[in-house]
């Protein structure tokens, strides 16, 4: 498009500017190029790890996603449950505490603000998709939508994709997970169905 303004505003445009412009041009189509080949430098790692491939399985997580994660946090190793990783990442709300009344603040924004808003941008991108669907997640979601800000689900949904932590697991603990989970009463974590 830039070409072929410089070539209809020809004789608007000083011979100084047109080389500004070209050069600006030149570096630009140099930049699309090197992300280009980054972006497909990423697809091709991710194509090949497994780690990426069970993270790419979750809503909202790509390969640029599943590689920062699988960099950033390896194989989850460091977190005991999926609410810790979300608590990491900066999801959960801040709490304050007076009089033995808790009252949930915004989110902590802790760590790493790159990690944290790929989940976030990844939740606003699958938040229309899952909200339609017929699982838990989507009733989960309708009934939030229908009472907090939009932002306040993308967060919320966000911060229950922390299921990262779950497929990062190794198959041994994901099963000792859902026994732990399931003998206290809480609901069975469906990997298969999208976020529980």
């Amino acid at each position: 498009m830039l070409p072929q303004l410089m070539e209809n505003s020809s004789d608007l445009l000083s011979d100084r500017i047109r080389r500004l412009l070209e050069d600006m041009w030149d570096e630009l189509r140099d930049l699309i190029s090197r992300i280009t080949s980054f972006d497909d430098e990423f697809t091709a790692f991710a194509r090949n790890d497994a780690s990426c491939q069970r993270l790419e399985s979750i809503p909202g997580i790509g390969s640029l996603n599943a590689t920062a994660f699988v960099a950033a946090i390896d194989k989850a190793q460091a977190f005991a449950r999926g609410g810790d990783l979300a608590a990491w990442l900066g999801l959960v709300p801040r709490q304050m505490t007076t009089g033995g009344k808790p009252r949930l603040l915004s989110i902590s924004k802790r760590e790493n603000a790159y990690l944290r808003r790929m989940p976030i941008h990844g939740a606003r991108a699958a938040m229309p998709h899952l909200a339609r669907t017929q699982t838990a997640t989507g009733s989960w979601l309708r009934r939030l939508i229908a009472r907090a800000h939009p932002n306040v689900v993308v967060v919320a949904l966000a911060a229950k994709m922390a299921l990262i932590w779950a497929v990062l697991q190794p198959i041994t603990k994901m099963a000792d997970s859902r026994e732990r989970l399931c003998g206290s009463g809480r609901a069975e974590l469906r990997l298969g169905q999208g976020v529980p």
